[in-house]
C-alpha cells in the first residue's frame, strides 16, 4: 500500500493572501505542515501541489528550500491538480493536506495511515466525517480509484475541495471516519483570517516551534478562553462558496 501525501498550497487566498508563506516562529506556515507530515513518517512520498500562477513561484522557491517535491497545476480545479500530481507520483492512495493548517498533530496523521492500511478496500477515510477535532487538525485519505471517480463525475465546488464529492456522493464507496476525545470540534486552529493568525501566533509564542499533541493543544486552549475568543467569531466558508 503506497500512500503519497499531497499538500495543496497557493499564495492567492481570498481572505488572507500569502498566508502559507508567513513566518510562524521562524519557519513558514507551509514549513510547519511539511515538518508535521515528515515527523509522522506515514507517507511514502510528499508533494506540494501549487498553481501555475506567477505569484506561486514563491511557493516553488519555498519547496526548494524545504527539499520537498512540487507540482504546478490549475488554480481553481484543485481536483485536477491532485490527479496530475498522482500521475507524476503514482500511489494507491492520496493523503490530502492543506498548507494553512500549521498545528497538525503527527500522531493523528500516522494513525490515519495505519488504519487506512489495516482496513482492506477502503475508498475514503477522514477525521471529519463526524467532526471531533478542531478545524485545522483534520486528515483524509482517498484511494486512487475513488479520486478517479471524483475526477470523472465531480463538478463546480467539488472540484475545488478535491474530496467533497466522495463524502457527499458515496455511492458504493466504503467510507470510514475517525473520532477523537476529548471532543473539540468547536475550536479553530486553521489559518483563514487575521484573527486565526492571532490565535495561532499565541499558541506558538507560548508553546514553541514544535509539533503539539492534540490533547496538549486542546488543553492549553481550553484553559485560556481569552485566546479562544480571538477567532471564535470566524465562520468557515460553506462548500458552495469556494
Amino acid at each position: 500500500m503506497r500512500i503519497v501525501g499531497v499538500i495543496q498550497a497557493r499564495t492567492g487566498s481570498t481572505r488572507l493572501p500569502g498566508k502559507v508563506l508567513r513566518d510562524l516562529g521562524g519557519r513558514s506556515v507551509l514549513g510547519w505542515v511539511v515538518r508535521a507530515v515528515r515527523q509522522a513518517d506515514a507517507v511514502d512520498e510528499l508533494v506540494v501541489a501549487t498553481t501555475t500562477e506567477p505569484a506561486d513561484e514563491a511557493v516553488v522557491a519555498e519547496c526548494l528550500r524545504l527539499g520537498v517535491a512540487w507540482h504546478r497545476g490549475p488554480v481553481d480545479d484543485v481536483l485536477t491538480r491532485f490527479q496530475q500530481t498522482l500521475e507524476l507520483h503514482p500511489a494507491d492512495a492520496v493523503m490530502r493536506f492543506t498548507a494553512d493548517c500549521p498545528l497538525l498533530d503527527p500522531a493523528i496523521v500516522r494513525e490515519a495511515a495505519l488504519v487506512y492500511r489495516a482496513v482492506p478496500g477502503l475508498d475514503y477515510l477522514s477525521t471529519s466525517l463526524t467532526r471531533t477535532l478542531p478545524r485545522g487538525l483534520d486528515v483524509e485519505i482517498a484511494s486512487r480509484e475513488a479520486l478517479a471517480r471524483a475526477g470523472r463525475e465531480a463538478t463546480a465546488h467539488h472540484r475545488v475541495h478535491v474530496t467533497s464529492y466522495l463524502y457527499t456522493h458515496p455511492g458504493a464507496s466504503r467510507l470510514l471516519g475517525l473520532a477523537y476525545a476529548p471532543a473539540a470540534a468547536d475550536l479553530r486552529v486553521t489559518l483563514d483570517t487575521e484573527d486565526d493568525w492571532r490565535l495561532i501566533s499565541r499558541v506558538v509564542a507560548a508553546l514553541g516551534d514544535r509539533c503539539l499533541p492534540y490533547a496538549t493543544l486542546v488543553g492549553w486552549l481550553r484553559a485560556r478562553p481569552e485566546v479562544l475568543r480571538l477567532n471564535a467569531h470566524v465562520q468557515q466558508k460553506a462548500l458552495q462558496e469556494a
